[in-house]
């Protein structure tokens, strides 16, 4: 028997320290006999799977194992140490383990096989891995959620290189281009320019690359897109930069804004056109208040004069015509000052402030006190909002809805006005926008109504149901509508004939800046 290097204590010393080694290792450390006995194992592999080591020392290896490998390890022993063909042995690889509580967790085994003087042991080290398969697949799911989220985004996504060779392209991108994603990927992305910007775009990533100077990245812009059919359209382009490892790339954002362009287009063109016919009512205005007023306070002068000095020389026929002449002046005096009324809505206009409903009805209702009094009126009313506006407008149109409610009472019976208001909202989730958050003002009467039949017609300038009957010019309503458009709504009514009639006119709590 050949003699130990090392002296007895030194011997000592170093089974103590293997053995140390061996109890505070993170991993897993189990030994079996060539029948597969577990004979020892460390105190990492006994926490792994869920034991205390003297619960599986003695047992066979297979008790750490879920199936099939638990039914096919003593075959697989079996028929190593026949042929010595290992599938693991020496090697590692992942396996599956089979915790005492029955749960399977993936592992790291590596074994190596040991020749004793009297037998064979083979040792395994076992290294848990739950963390980090768990790691991976969350890092898979994310990979997964960012790629769904590409391909079913409803924006274009375009990523290219630094040369501008253009390596993802999501179904949006390809769909608003109209090309098929593998028709556009390894093209350059000058392919979806127009001219000027295809031929300019490499001098402009050389540009950037030289200077640090950006364009577009990360500001973003209205571009112009070139189609595979030839055809153009607009969109808002906003480019990102990632530096990846060793390279850069640039991620594109691209929103189609057709449509949104189009409807530009068309209010600018509906605009231009509101604003000529608006200067064309005020040319009108200004003609009914020169032109007209003069020629009018002739007629009613030499009227007065003739009605003064000569009325009791003239016959019966006569009185009679200078009377009629001097009332239908009378009338085209109203409409004259009534259709003024109406053109300043908005050419006369001024700013939008604060304006508290409430006390603009209070203001109303006191300067309306007399026809109040007079006709008998019940005013009931609950408290109205405070929104932007212009004061003046909104005391003409509280005071033209409440005299139209004493105008047109039924005979008899005392006039009862409820005036309250309601909130509302365009479309959920959306008040960041003037408009999006409106009131509704409800005026309330029970007098003589009106056939519905006839509701477009009474807000229209001049239109009037009721004939001579009742005095006015018919521009009141008119004017009441004109009011509410300009203050981002508008007007309508309910009403039944000899019922009563509720007007509702929508007013938007906040008004965009007019400039």
């Amino acid at each position: 028997m050949e003699d130990s290097p090392y002296s007895q204590d030194q011997q000592a010393d170093h089974q103590s320290r293997l053995k140390a080694i061996i109890e505070t290792a993170i991993d897993g450390i189990i030994t079996i006999d060539s029948r597969g006995i577990i004979e020892t194992v460390n105190p990492a592999a006994a926490r792994i799977f869920g034991y205390q080591p003297q619960e599986i020392i003695g047992q066979n290896i297979k008790i750490l194992m879920p199936e099939p490998d638990h039914s096919q390890h003593d075959g697989y022993m079996q028929n190593y140490l026949r042929t010595g063909e290992a599938k693991i042995i020496g090697k590692g690889r992942e396996v599956k383990g089979k915790k005492k509580d029955g749960t399977i967790f993936p592992f790291l085994l590596s074994i190596s096989e040991v020749q004793l003087k009297d037998k064979l042991i083979f040792t395994g080290i076992v290294h848990d891995i739950t963390g980090l398969k768990r790691a991976e697949t969350a890092l898979l799911e994310s990979e997964n959620k960012i790629n769904s989220i590409i391909q079913t985004a409803v924006d274009g996504i375009i990523t290219i290189d630094s040369r501008g060779i253009i390596e993802m392209v999501n179904p949006s991108a390809a769909k608003q281009f109209g090309y098929a994603p593998e028709e556009i990927i390894g093209q350059s992305i000058n392919l979806l320019m127009p001219e000027p910007d295809s031929s300019r775009h490499d001098g402009y990533m050389e540009r950037y690359h030289q200077t640090g100077v950006p364009r577009i990245i990360g500001i973003g812009r209205e571009v112009t897109g070139l189609r595979k059919d030839g055809s153009v359209f607009p969109f808002f382009l906003s480019v990102s930069q990632v530096e990846l490892e060793g390279r850069r790339v640039y991620t594109g954002f691209v929103h189609d804004i057709t449509r949104q362009k189009i409807n530009e287009e068309r209010l600018r063109r509906y605009a231009a056109e509101l604003e000529r016919s608006n200067r064309e009512l005020q040319d009108f205005a200004y003609v009914s208040s020169h032109d007209l007023q003069e020629p009018l306070r002739k007629i009613q002068a030499f009227g007065d004069r003739l009605k003064t000095r000569e009325y009791n020389q003239l016959s019966e026929q006569g009185r009679d015509y200078v009377d009629r002449m001097l009332n239908a002046a009378s009338r085209m005096q109203v409409l004259i000052n009534d259709l003024l009324s109406f053109s300043r809505v908005t050419s006369k206009s001024k700013p939008f402030v604060k304006v508290d409903l409430d006390q603009v009805l209070t203001e109303v209702l006191s300067d309306l006190e007399i026809a109040i009094a007079q006709s008998r009126a019940e005013i009931i009313r609950s408290p109205l909002p405070t929104i932007e506006a212009e004061p003046t407008q909104m005391r003409q149109l509280f005071q033209n809805l409440v005299s139209n409610a004493i105008k047109f009472r039924k005979e008899g019976e005392n006039p009862i006005i409820n005036i309250y208001a309601k909130s509302l909202q365009r479309q959920a989730h959306l008040i960041a926008t003037p408009g999006d958050e409106l009131t509704e003002i409800y005026v309330e009467d029970n007098g003589i109504g009106f056939d519905e039949k006839y509701l477009d017609r009474i807000f229209n300038i001049f239109q009037r149901l009721e004939g001579q009957k009742y005095e006015g010019s018919g521009v009141g309503l008119a004017i009441c509508r004109k009011i509410a458009i300009r203050h981002g709504g508008d007007i309508t009514a309910r009403s039944q004939p000899g019922v009563g009639t509720r007007f509702i006119v929508t007013l938007a709590l906040k008004q965009p800046n007019e400039s």
